[in-house]
């Protein structure tokens, strides 16, 4: 005979009809966090490099968030445009080496020929370097004696030829150009010297050539960081970095013409000697500057978060937002274009109206909204929703956010900075971290007086040869 399975009791049959409401109410309010919490970590994995400030290298191998542009369609052809200055491989009117070819005999009856200089005749042009090799210059002090007293005078040596055996000033700035150029990490670079040169250089060496560029090089820093400080416009930036194994800090203040690094144990550590406008990307220290700066804020910043709202959360005024924005920056690149520095009044106006109306919107949609739950014991203010506190910054940084509009000299984005402090990130993926101070302020150092070379259009490895104020020269600092 089977046996019906036994039912197992109902844990709430004996709760009375109070101690079940109880329970519900619970329940609801367990359910409500979680939900908050499940919207939250789909929001994190719907991040990528174009809706964030995720680096494109987190996006893996899908293409989907590399293919489109926050600063929407030009409209104009992909690939070079009308104008661009190509860079194709041209014959030269005056080679280095001619080498002529003669025929040896007729091809039509095999007559042996001579070789003559006649003038007709095809060329081609092979473009190619010879293999690098150790060139020794030995110097040679002499003594003189003098037809009239007698006296001897010897010769002194050049003021660089300083030991019996030394390094030249051309090795010294080749190893410091891979170094801190294209940051080749001392080990690797021992070997490539030796491989290509035939250069045997221990690690101790070319450290100490990088250590002792970057103090002769100080007087070059300090200039750069004094001709930044007083720039009209300047972009500034900081990202994390280790030095001895601990997180420090790598500063960056850049203008088109100049740049200039500095590490610090402390991400607040913000300079206070600046006067202008700083452009930079809402990182809130920079607002204790005081009333010497004005501040414009990165727009490009703003496309990429009103973009994961577009895309995440689905909020209109996001949208209208982003269009606002492009179609603002058109305008000031369009008056540009035509000599134009100002947009006129009635334009400006409109735009700054249109701009309030989408926050107006945005801030209702949003306040219509219920509260997010309140977690116990927690303090200050209210929690709010990412969209919320964006609408809440727009609002109250306005005029730092369309700046541009208002100063054609200040850049719609924050890109400069970004640019300058990302060669950070390659040396850290190539690198590591530094092993002492020491190295960190020599790489910042070096990195300031090549980012500076480079934006001026200089030859990188001659002015890693000349002297500071050689460079200062150059520079046009003099």
């Amino acid at each position: 005979m089977n046996k019906e399975p036994a039912v197992s009791p109902c844990p709430y049959a004996e709760l009375s009809r109070e101690e079940l409401v109880e329970l519900v109410k619970v329940s609801i309010a367990q359910n409500k966090v979680l939900v908050e919490r499940v919207e939250e970590l789909e929001r994190r994995l719907g991040l990528n490099s174009h809706n964030s400030s995720k680096s494109p290298s987190s996006d893996g191998l899908s293409k989907s968030s590399r293919t489109r542009s926050t600063r929407g369609k030009s409209g104009r052809a992909s690939g070079g445009q009308p104008g661009h200055k190509g860079e194709t491989l041209k014959q030269i009117d005056a080679p280095d080496e001619v080498v002529n070819h003669y025929p040896e005999y007729c091809m039509y009856c095999t007559t042996k020929l001579e070789a003559s200089s006649d003038e007709d005749y095809r060329k081609r042009q092979v473009f190619d370097i010879q293999k690098p090799q150790m060139h020794v210059t030995e110097h040679r002090v002499h003594k003189q004696v003098c037809p009239i007293c007698g006296k001897e005078t010897q010769a002194s040596f050049p003021v660089d030829v300083q030991a019996p055996v030394q390094y030249g000033k051309r090795i010294r700035s080749l190893a410091v150009y891979l170094q801190h150029a294209h940051f080749v990490p001392e080990d690797r670079l021992s070997v490539l010297l030796l491989d290509v040169c035939g250069m045997a250089i221990s690690t101790a060496t070319l450290a100490n050539i990088g250590n002792r560029a970057s103090k002769e090089l100080a007087p070059v820093v300090a200039e750069i960081e004094r001709r930044v400080a007083v720039a009209d416009v300047k972009h500034l930036d900081e990202t994390g970095f280790r030095i001895e194994g601990k997180t420090q800090w790598l500063h960056v203040q850049s203008t088109e013409t100049l740049t200039y690094y500095r590490s610090s144990p402390k991400r607040g550590d913000i300079p206070r000697n600046l006067v202008g406008t700083v452009v930079h990307d809402h990182f809130k220290p920079y607002y204790t500057m005081g009333q010497q700066v004005n501040h414009a804020l990165c727009n490009t910043h703003h496309l990429r978060e009103l973009q994961a709202l577009v895309d995440i959360e689905k909020e209109e005024w996001a949208t209208r937002m982003q269009n606002l924005l492009r179609c603002a920056l058109k305008a000031v690149d369009s008056h540009k274009l035509r000599g134009i520095d100002h947009l006129p009044e009635k334009l400006h106006r409109c735009f700054h109206e249109q701009y309030d109306k989408v926050l107006a919107q945005g801030l209702d949609f949003h306040e219509s909204l219920p509260a997010l739950e309140r977690k116990e014991g927690a303090r200050g203010q209210q929690k709010k929703r990412v969209g919320h506190n964006l609408l809440l910054r727009l609002q109250s940084r306005k005029e730092d956010v369309l700046r541009f509009m208002a100063d054609f000299k200040v850049p719609f984005t924050n890109n400069q900075a970004e640019q300058d402090i990302r060669m950070m990130k390659v040396k850290q993926k190539i690198s590591g971290g530094f092993r002492s101070n020491e190295g960190a302020e020599t790489f910042c150092n070096m990195r300031s007086v090549i980012s500076t070379a480079r934006k001026k259009g200089l030859d990188l490895f001659d002015t890693l040869s000349l002297t500071a104020s050689e460079i200062l020269s150059s520079f046009s600092f003099t």
